[in-house]
């Protein structure tokens, strides 16, 4: 699989988004590879857990703010198989989250609630894709 050590958007890649975004409602396809054992940092006083329960942690938060912003979770589930294509790995789970618009998300995404959650999300991420998309074809 492709280096997955990303778990955040640079500014550059926020940049990029602001200055193509769409308008109107964006929905965000999430492809989620967990750490086998979440990683909290040396003198943590958090419990032992796997990177998957580390990121429900971030999970349950998260969805707060996504709500709060006119967003919502459409899908989750656990990634099975492939079907078509190859990776190297297989993701463990996706999402689709949509927000109100790409200006919504990067608001929350930055927010100061966002930074009080990040660490349960970086200890539970091996990494991921995320991907922006938008209804219709075409």
């Amino acid at each position: 699989m492709e280096t997955l050590n990303a778990v955040e958007p640079t500014p550059a890649q926020i940049q990029a988004l602001m200055a193509n975004a769409p308008p109107g409602p964006v929905q965000m396809l999430n492809l989620l590879k967990f750490k086998a054992q979440a990683d909290y940092g040396e003198g943590s006083a958090e419990p032992a857990m796997t990177g998957q329960e580390a990121y429900m942690r971030y999970g349950v938060e998260v969805q707060k703010l996504v709500g709060a912003g006119g967003g919502r979770v459409i899908y989750q589930g656990r990634a099975q198989r492939m079907v078509i294509g190859e990776v190297g790995a297989m993701w463990d789970a996706v999402a689709i989250v949509e927000y109100a618009s790409a200006a919504a998300f990067v608001q929350m995404a930055l927010s100061d609630d966002m930074r009080k959650i990040m660490h349960h999300r970086k200890a539970g991420l091996e990494g991921q894709l995320l991907i922006m998309c938008t209804a219709g074809v075409g």
